[in-house]
């Protein structure tokens, strides 16, 4: 086989290739050689990165109530013994010829495809934001290179209007830009500059949260905090040195400009390229797999978990926790030719941060209906789901769910 020139040397063959070792790659990884060890030496991860972040702490990075560094590890220590890493950027999918192919030339021959390969934030879709990100006010909790900026931006902030967004496209833990807003705005409080500050979120889709049960006790957060909500509105253009924000209605198309002095901007985020340009994808462009069985609908031997798939439902850490026993249970099924009878019911969870040491922890399942672990009511604003976010998620995090045991 020749590939751009080059010969044998660039092709590799494992019997499983998982596509991306963020949360739901490492997860299943680790999984598949719990359950099988045989796979020891057979399972190739696919990325490019070698730093690895637990992203849900990001906000609280901003919102100065943690540090970057609690977030980080490097790649190479988390990778699963028995799993190879290739340190590569996948550009191709072909599943009619099960191979997968790498920006440095590379051809992976594989009997099963795993694609968890995370999602990619469109930086550029909206005009100004690449130019003025970390400067004029702006940052973004979405990036490693801005999210202290965020913190630093409320600090400094000293009255005027501060501008939230969140785009009306999927993005990873949709809760995410609102809760920012809140630790900012009990920041202004603490700091005296309050009475002098308009909070302003303007949000792309049509209501607060998507789950009544929690979507009821987060509107009385903003009544309380004085938080003016504006729905339907994606912003599409900043201008950084005049410190202005062009918002778009999602129906109608009419614009709106607002100014600002102080702006977290949440991105639009879409499926990677290399999946929404080959046969896997579905028309939105996602992994097209089975809601339940996280099996692919055309292929049997592709399984996708994660934010990349085409799963109805929100793009969170927790959910992947919940996906990756099915997705290995039923790709393990596969291989001895056994049914897929595992199945994923769409459980997701949203740590909704209220405030310092407040926190709504919304659990729900595909058809919105809550699925709560604590034998308390969940939609209320605790403590002690703060404190469980802040110190306890992170810890099963790195020592449970990347090691495959929870």
């Amino acid at each position: 086989m020749i590939v751009g020139g080059d010969i044998m040397s660039h092709v590799k063959h494992a019997k499983v290739v998982i596509v991306g070792a963020g949360s739901a790659g490492i997860s299943v990884a680790s999984r598949l050689l719990r359950k099988s060890p045989a796979l020891k030496g057979n399972i190739m991860m696919i990325d490019p990165s070698e730093d690895h972040y637990y992203q849900p702490l990001w906000t609280l990075v901003g919102g100065g109530e943690s540090d970057l560094s609690d977030s980080h590890r490097k790649q190479e220590t988390l990778i699963p013994e028995g799993a190879t890493w290739l340190r590569d950027s996948v550009i191709q999918l072909d599943p009619d010829v099960q191979e997968v192919r790498t920006e440095e030339g590379t051809v992976v021959e594989y009997e099963y495809l795993v694609v968890t390969a995370g999602i990619d934030i469109k930086w550029d879709a909206i005009k100004g934001l690449e130019e003025t990100l970390g400067k004029n006010g702006v940052s973004s909790n979405y990036s490693v290179d801005y999210v202290e900026d965020t913190w630093k931006n409320i600090q400094n902030f000293t009255g005027g209007t501060a501008l939230f967004t969140q785009p009306s496209s999927p993005v990873k833990c949709a809760g995410a830009p609102q809760k920012i807003m809140y630790l900012a705005e009990e920041h202004f409080e603490k700091a005296g500059v309050r009475d002098q500050t308009e909070v302003k979120f303007f949000s792309g889709l049509g209501a607060i949260f998507a789950v009544e049960k929690y979507a009821n006790t987060l509107e009385k957060v903003i009544e309380r905090k004085g938080i003016e909500p504006t729905y339907l509105m994606d912003l599409i253009e900043i201008d950084g040195p005049n410190k202005t924000a062009v918002f778009e209605h999602v129906e109608t198309k009419e614009t709106t400009t607002v100014p600002y002095d102080m702006m977290h901007v949440t991105p639009p985020m879409e499926s990677p390229k290399f999946i929404a340009n080959s046969p896997l994808a579905n028309a939105e462009g996602w992994v097209d797999v089975d809601p339940h069985t996280l099996q692919h609908n055309a292929y049997a031997n592709v399984f996708s978990a994660g934010v990349c798939s085409g799963l109805p439902t929100s793009k969170t850490g927790a959910a992947i926790r919940q996906q990756a026993p099915v997705l290995a249970e039923n790709l393990l099924a596969v291989m001895h030719d056994q049914a897929t009878d595992k199945s994923y019911d769409g459980y997701t969870s949203c740590p909704l941060v209220t405030g310092k040491n407040r926190l709504v922890m919304a659990e729900f399942d595909y058809d919105k209906n809550p699925q709560e672990t604590f034998p308390i009511d969940q939609s209320k604003e605790r403590m002690s789901m703060y404190l469980v976010k802040k110190n306890i998620l992170p810890l099963m995090y790195w020592n449970g769910m990347l090691k495959g045991t929870m």
